[in-house]
């Protein structure tokens, strides 16, 4: 589902550059439905990028997916002329870093697609300070487990507030079902965790104890 959910943002007939991307799913499923133009699938270990030479090869389109093994968007070459570019599946810091370490492969008309596995705020924190706006988000539940996708382009420049930051200025207008699920357990997750420190007088720092409760305090607000 989350595949699925990444490749809907994908543009038709973009050119694609998945990073990280295991064993290719994402790039040979899209070129299967006619859905983009041509693709590269990046991986950095030998064992998924063996995994991705198969499932190209085997799929018939190696002619049109060019499998890479190069760290993070060092598998993008200028000649590739990318308009999109996904990255799945890890952290969001993970994700935030890599991007810093490819600036320079970056061209600024590429739509980015992310699904970060946690970590969202710092991600979104470098898009803002990188020029780039929000244009898509969404969060969905697959395997007891809550995963958000972040869209974004380069664009007007845009100051999100903290709690913008946190929650997504999207997700934080649209109020989805699944975005108000997600924070009601995170919510009731931070409760206990606070309730836990106050019975056992742990020593933890009190900066990291006012943080948990200043996010609980906004999601509070956000469901009310």
């Amino acid at each position: 589902m989350r595949l699925e959910r990444v490749a809907a943002h994908v543009p038709a007939g973009a050119r694609l550059a998945d990073i990280g991307s295991d064993h290719a799913y994402l790039p040979v499923a899209l070129m299967a439905r006619g859905a983009i133009a041509a693709a590269v699938a990046g991986e950095v270990a030998l064992t998924p990028f063996t995994a991705a030479q198969r499932t190209v090869h085997e799929s018939g389109f190696a002619q049109r997916i060019s499998v890479r093994r190069a760290d993070g968007l060092g598998a993008i070459m200028a000649h590739d002329d990318i308009s999109a570019i996904s990255l799945c599946g890890m952290g969001g810091e993970t994700i935030r870093d890599i991007l810093e370490a490819g600036k320079a492969h970056l061209s600024g008309r590429e739509r980015l697609i992310l699904q970060p596995n946690g970590g969202e705020p710092p991600l979104r924190q470098w898009l803002m300070d990188n020029g780039y706006r929000i244009v898509g988000e969404e969060v969905l539940r697959e395997n007891r487990f809550d995963y958000e996708i972040i869209v974004a382009e380069r664009g007007a420049p845009v100051a999100y507030s903290a709690q913008q930051l946190y929650f997504g200025p999207l997700q934080l207008q649209a109020r989805s079902p699944a975005f108000l699920l997600k924070w009601q357990r995170l919510l009731r997750q931070k409760q206990r965790v606070l309730s836990h420190l106050a019975r056992a007088r742990q020593a933890l720092p009190e900066a990291k104890v006012r943080d948990i409760a200043r996010q609980a305090r906004w999601i509070a607000e956000v469901l009310a």
